[in-house]
């Protein structure tokens, strides 16, 4: 980094709260940046434990949020004190690889005409349990085989000119959690006409452990319905990363599956048992998985033959109707088929072939937040017509 009054390439925005462990990791990781013209920001988001402490012994510029306020807000404040043309924003749980610095810089010095860009999470995810080796590899199939040309944008590891940043007035801080922010910047960087790229070479690990819970409460409550509201408000949905027109026939697929297994179950309740010993299943596996640092292979071993045994007899005893969901779900495994090969080249056969069910699993919350954003949406519009006709009406 350089200081004095010399003006950085790079300014790195770096939002925290209450994260002192990772925070350490990835202002270290900042630090063994290959040389680059950068200047690094902590924003502290008014955190309750050491992260204030560990920021201010890093030595770097350490800003603090007087309240609770969100990761948007705090971004737009780093942003407001950064001196560098370029904006890099980087989330307090990712260490960067030691080019993705220099790397980012060069993209926007080779190509004037970008205005933003975004990496990707590399493969070596780290935390060692299921669920976070499956999310973070996710993302980063996701990130890889996606368009140069984005739709969207990514704050976890992306970039912005400064210029362009305080032209839109940055982040909208009503998301006031960890949401859309980004994605939403991005709605607004591509109608003011202004391009955004990925570049997947700019990786960056992300240390961060997925928990069930966590990835539910993501996925559906901070993401997915305000995506869906976002899309429905811009009258667009992009065919591009985890929204291709695939993975929305792959829903579609996955919901006709849920329809025959509800089928099923009406005359054999039983079956009801199988979704909750899947969560359970997995909710121990991911225990076992995060304890040793890999999948207990002989467990996981015994689970999927269970699994295959108990498939086989309900096609059995259930056909036709077992025959038609048996083929709905090798539609699901033939679009996804470089999803799954991916994984197994990753982690091994075994690891991709749990990931299946989570997969699934995925499409049937994705769905469920679609349905919630969908109703949300026109409940609001409904509410604002009425409110305007009542007003009106005191007029």
């Amino acid at each position: 980094m350089r200081g004095g009054g010399v003006t950085p390439a790079l300014s790195v925005v770096v939002p925290v709260r209450n994260d002192p462990d990772h925070l350490h990791a990835c202002l270290e990781s900042l630090r063994a940046s290959a040389q680059c013209d950068h200047e690094v920001i902590v924003v502290d988001d008014a955190s309750t434990d050491t992260t204030a402490e560990v920021a201010r012994k890093w030595g770097g510029r350490v800003l603090r949020m007087e309240t609770r306020s969100g990761p948007a807000a705090a971004r737009n404040r780093g942003a407001e004190a950064a001196r560098g043309t370029y904006l890099l924003f980087v989330d307090a749980d990712v260490c960067v690889h030691p080019e993705t610095l220099s790397r980012v810089a060069a993209a926007f010095a080779s190509d004037p005409s970008i205005d933003a860009l975004f990496g990707s999470y590399d493969c070596q995810p780290g935390s060692p349990n299921l669920l976070s080796q499956y999310k973070n590899l996710f993302h980063h199939f996701v990130h890889q085989q996606a368009r140069t040309e984005a739709s969207t944008f990514w704050s976890g590891c992306g970039a912005v000119k400064q210029s362009v940043f305080q032209e839109l007035g940055g982040f909208d801080t009503s998301y006031d959690r960890p949401s859309i922010e980004d994605i939403e910047l991005g709605a607004r960087l591509r109608r003011a006409g202004h391009r955004i790229v990925v570049r997947k070479e700019v990786l960056a690990t992300h240390l961060k452990r997925w928990t069930l819970w966590g990835i539910l409460k993501s996925d559906v409550w901070d993401r997915g319905i305000p995506w869906t509201e976002l899309a429905l408000r811009e009258g667009s949905l992009p065919n591009d990363l985890n929204l291709m027109r695939s993975q929305r026939v792959a829903t579609l697929l996955v919901y006709l599956f849920v329809l025959l297994f509800s089928l099923g179950a009406r005359q054999r309740p039983v079956l009801l048992l199988a979704p909750l010993l899947l969560v359970l299943g997995l909710v121990v596996l991911d225990s076992w998985s995060h304890r040793e640092g890999r999948l207990p292979v002989v467990g996981l071993a015994l689970a999927v033959s269970t699994g295959l045994a108990g498939a086989a007899a309900s096609v059995v005893v259930f056909a036709p109707w077992a025959l038609v969901a048996l083929g709905l779900i090798l539609a699901v495994v033939s679009i996804n088929f470089r999803f799954y090969a991916f994984f197994a080249r990753e982690r091994g056969a075994l690891f991709a072939i749990v990931v299946l069910p989570i997969h699934l699993f995925y499409y049937f919350y994705s769905g469920l937040a679609l349905g919630l954003g969908v109703v949300r949406h026109f409940a609001s519009r409904f509410g604002r017509t009425r409110l305007g006709v009542a007003s009106r009406g005191r007029g």
